[in-house]
């Protein structure tokens, strides 16, 4: 049995409507259908579609982030002055 929803789950496009290599919108992280499909979905469809955008974020993010190794990650850590 599908839960009510009593607010409308806002769309979660920020106006930068450039398509990435994978097919991604750079500003929301939807994909093409996720994006034409967003009106005729129900509130928990729009609400796994927004799941997906920040996982695929993050994921994005991660690739992103320079890598650190697990010396260097230890000595970042504000807790070690501490002993």
């Amino acid at each position: 049995m599908e839960q009510l929803e009593f607010f409308v789950v806002p769309s979660p496009c920020v106006g930068v409507c450039t398509v990435d290599d994978k097919g991604y919108c750079q500003g929301c992280m939807r994909k093409r259908e996720e994006r034409f499909t967003w009106l005729d979905m129900t509130p928990a469809q729009q609400l796994h579609v927004i799941k997906l955008c920040k996982m695929r974020y993050r994921r994005k993010m991660m690739k992103q982030a320079p890598q650190v190794s697990d010396s260097e990650r230890e000595d970042d850590t504000p807790q070690q002055s501490l002993f």
